[in-house]
C-alpha cells in the first residue's frame, strides 16, 4: 500500500481514506475505513469517465450486477454511489495476496491448496452464472487467497448475459491474453463456458506456477489458446484430467461450474478450507498483513480532514482490461514498528528532506492529473500546476488553453498513447505557452549532460505498463535506480506479465540530465526463453513526482510505463 498524495482524496462518501492499494485503466482502489469500523476497498473511476454519459450508464450497471453477487468466494460490494461527480465502489477488503503475488513469491501451490482454489472458485462462479452473469476475466490477479478461502474478485467487466450493453470500446479487448476462451478472442462473446476455461487455466498456473499457454507476446498467447493444446507440466492425476476438460476449446465439452466443484470438493469447499488449506509460509504473511492493518488503524490517519481533488489523468483504457487495477500486494515484513503509515499531510516536500532524516518519500502520483499537472522545474523532479476540480468540458478546455501540456494527456481518444518521440517529458517553457503543444517536447540531448544519476532517480519505482502504443496492458515494471556514472550499471528491469512470467533487463547508463535518462538494456542470462535478449534502448524521463519509462524495443511492442517510487 502506498500513502495519500496531496492532491489525493481523504474521504469518498462515508469511508475515510488511509492508503492507496493500486491503480489500472478504470480508477484507482483505496484502503478505507466506515465509521463503524469496517475496513473495505474503495475503487474510484478516473474522472475523464465521469464526463461520459455512456459510461456512467455502464457503470451503473455494472455495480447493479455486482451487488447481486453475495454468495460465498467473492467479495461483496457494500457500497456506490454510481451518481457522484467521480464514481465509486466499496467492497469488502481481503487481507490476502493474489494468486499472481502468492505464485511469484513462493512458486507452485500445493495439489491440497489447489482442489481448495478450484473448488472455491467453481462455487463462486456458479453463483455468479445462476444470476445469469458472467465474469469474464477470470485469471491469477483477480484471485485473493485469504485464510477463509479464496475469493473471486473485480467484476468490473461482469456482463448480464441478457444484456447488450458492452463495457468494449474501440481498440479495447475484453479479457487476459493466455486466460480468455477461444470463443472470446475469436468475438463470439463470452458465456459460463468461457469463465470455465479461464478457471481451467488458473487451476494449471496454481499447479505449475506458469500459464498453460506460455508467451513472449500477447499476440503468441492468444493464437496458442485458439490453436495449440495446453502445456499442463507435472500436474497429473486427477487435477490433470480436469483441467484438461476445462481447457477444451469446444465450449461444449467442458464441465459446468457445478461438476468442477464436486469433482474437487464432493462434501464442498468449505470442508476443504476449514482444514486449514493454504501453506505455512502464506498463513504466515496473511498474518503480518492483519497485524500491520491493526497498526495502521493504532497509529491513525488525520480525522477531518477535507477530502482533496480526485488527481487522475487519462490513461490508456486498454490497460488492465478495463479493470480498477491490481490486487492489494500485501507486504512481506512490517514498515517499522507500527506497520505502514502515510506520511502526514502537512511533510515537507521530498526533494527538501535532508536523506539522513530517514523520511520514507511519498510515491507521488501515478499519473498527469485532471485537477493537477507536473511540468519539470529546475531540480528535474518536477512543479506542480494545480487546478481546482471541475468535471466538465467547458472546466476542462479552459484549464488547456493555460497549460497546454494538458491537451496531450486529456485527449478522450487517446487511451493513454504517447506520440512524442520516446515519451519525452515537455519542456518547462511549454507550460506558459498558448500555442505549444505535446510535440514541442526538448531534444534527447538536453540538459546538461551529467556523470552520475542525480539523487531524484534513485530508489525503487514501480507501475503497470502498456504496448503496442498504448493498446495493450503489459504487465509490471520495476527497477531499483544506483547511484552510478555513465557506463556503469544502473540496475536491473524486472518485468511481470499478467500471467505472473518475469523478464529482466540489465541496464547500463548512457547518458542522464535533470530531464532524461538513457540506458543501454538487453535480457539478462537468467532470463527464460521466451524473454526478449536483443539489446534495446531505455529512456525514463520524469513526469511530476514520477518517472516515465520508454522503450525502443519493437519485438516487445515499444512497451512504456509510468512508475511511482514504492522505496
Amino acid at each position: 500500500m502506498q500513502p495519500l498524495g496531496d492532491d489525493e482524496p481523504t474521504v469518498v462518501g462515508p469511508y475515510r481514506l488511509l492508503g492507496r492499494l493500486g491503480s489500472g485503466g478504470m480508477g484507482r482502489v483505496y484502503l478505507g475505513r466506515s465509521a463503524g469500523g469496517r475496513t473495505v476497498a474503495v475503487k474510484i473511476v478516473h474522472p475523464h469517465f465521469a464526463l461520459d454519459e455512456e459510461f456512467r450508464a455502464r457503470f451503473r450497471r455494472e455495480v447493479d450486477a455486482a451487488r447481486r453477487v453475495g454468495g460465498a468466494w467473492t467479495a461483496p460490494v457494500l457500497d456506490a454511489d454510481p451518481e457522484a461527480a467521480v464514481p465509486w465502489v466499496a467492497t469488502a477488503y481481503a487481507a490476502g495476496p493474489s494468486l499472481s503475488a502468492a505464485v511469484a513469491d513462493g512458486g507452485p501451490l500445493p495439489t491440497a491448496t489447489v482442489r481448495a482454489l478450484g473448488a472455491g472458485l467453481a462455487e463462486a462462479l456458479t453463483a455468479v452464472h445462476e444470476l445469469g452473469l458472467v465474469h469474464r476475466d477470470v485469471k491469477p490477479s483477480n484471485v485473493l487467497l485469504t485464510l477463509d478461502g479464496p475469493l473471486l474478485i473485480d467484476f468490473g467487466i461482469a456482463r448480464a448475459t441478457e444484456g447488450t450493453a458492452s463495457l468494449t470500446s474501440t481498440g479495447v479487448s475484453v479479457g487476459s491474453p493466455g486466460y480468455m476462451a477461444p470463443e472470446q478472442i475469436l468475438g463470439k462473446g463470452a458465456t459460463g463456458a468461457s469463465d470455465v476455461f479461464s478457471l481451467g487455466a488458473v487451476l494449471a498456473y496454481a499447479a505449475t506456477g506458469t500459464s498453460p499457454f506460455p508467451g513472449d507476446s500477447s499476440a503468441a498467447l492468444l493464437y496458442k489458446v485458439v490453436h495449440e493444446e495446453p502445456q499442463l507440466g507435472e500436474m497429473d492425476g486427477d487435477l490433470r484430467e480436469l483441467a484438461s476438460a476445462c481447457l477444451a476449446k469446444d465450449p461444449a465439452a467442458r464441465p459446468t461450474p457445478g461438476e468442477v466443484g464436486r469433482w474437487l470438493a464432493p462434501d464442498g469447499a468449505a470442508r476443504l478450507v476449514a482444514g486449514g488449506w493454504l501453506p505455512g509460509t502464506l498463513v504466515e504473511q496473511v498474518s503480518r498483513s492483519a497485524v500491520q492493518l491493526l497498526n495502521l488503524e493504532a497509529a491513525g490517519v488525520a480525522e477531518g480532514v477535507h477530502s482533496g481533488p480526485v488527481g487522475f489523468s487519462s490513461p490508456s483504457v486498454g490497460a488492465g482490461g478495463g479493470a480498477f487495477g491490481p490486487a492489494p500486494v500485501m507486504p512481506k515484513s512490517p514498515v517499522g514498528s507500527a506497520g505502514f503509515v502515510p506520511e502526514p499531510r502537512d511533510a515537507a516536500p521530498y526533494d527538501t528532506v535532508p536523506p539522513a532524516s530517514g523520511r520514507h518519500p511519498g510515491p507521488g502520483k501515478l499519473s498527469v492529473s485532471v485537477a493537477a499537472t507536473a511540468a519539470p522545474g529546475p531540480n528535474g523532479r518536477g512543479r506542480r500546476v494545480g487546478c481546482a476540480v471541475a468535471l466538465s468540458i467547458a472546466g476542462a478546455l479552459a484549464v488547456v488553453t493555460l497549460v497546454p501540456v494538458l491537451l496531450y494527456w486529456m485527449q478522450p481518444g487517446d487511451k493513454g498513447k504517447d506520440s512524442s518521440a520516446a515519451g519525452k517529458a515537455p519542456s518547462s517553457s511549454s507550460s506558459s505557452s498558448t500555442t505549444a503543444t505535446a510535440s514541442s517536447a526538448p531534444s534527447a540531448g538536453s540538459g546538461t549532460p551529467l556523470q552520475s544519476i542525480p539523487d531524484s532517480y534513485l530508489g525503487t519505482w514501480q507501475g503497470d505498463g502498456t504496448a503496442l502504443g498504448g493498446t495493450l496492458a503489459d504487465g509490471t515494471f520495476r527497477i531499483t535506480i544506483a547511484k552510478v556514472g555513465v557506463g556503469q550499471k544502473l540496475g536491473i528491469l524486472r518485468q511481470t506479465d499478467q500471467l505472473g512470467g518475469v523478464c529482466d533487463d540489465v541496464l547500463t547508463l548512457k547518458q542522464v540530465t535533470k530531464t532524461r535518462l538513457v540506458a543501454s538494456a538487453a535480457g539478462a542470462t537468467s532470463n527464460r526463453s521466451v524473454c526478449n535478449q536483443a539489446a534495446h534502448t531505455v529512456t525514463l524521463t520524469p513526469v511530476g513526482d514520477d518517472l516515465k519509462y520508454a522503450s525502443d524495443s519493437s519485438a516487445e511492442g515499444s512497451p512504456t510505463a509510468r512508475l511511482s517510487k514504492v522505496e
